[in-house]
């Protein structure tokens, strides 16, 4: 019984760490060629869309949120009229 589970732990053990060596590649030796390339891109937005589309909602928000408190600030500095 101890044998079996020796064994079942070595295969597992085995699987998980040959599987994962298979299926993945290495990406990372080109990424600091990318990020080097002097092509007018800001460095945050040299990933692709990956990197435009968050910054890009980032800005949307922070603008429509400027906005927003501006409107509630200058609302609250307005008396309201009573009849």
């Amino acid at each position: 019984m101890l044998r079996n589970l020796l064994s079942l732990h070595q295969i597992a053990q085995r699987t998980i760490s040959t599987a994962s060596r298979k299926r993945f590649e290495n990406k990372v030796s080109g990424k600091p060629k990318l990020f080097q390339e002097d092509n007018g891109i800001p460095v945050h937005l040299k990933g692709g869309v990956a990197d435009a589309l968050p910054y890009r909602a980032t800005m949307i928000l922070t603008v429509g949120g400027t906005a927003y408190a501006i409107y509630q600030l200058a609302m609250a500095s307005l008396p309201k009229k009573q009849d």
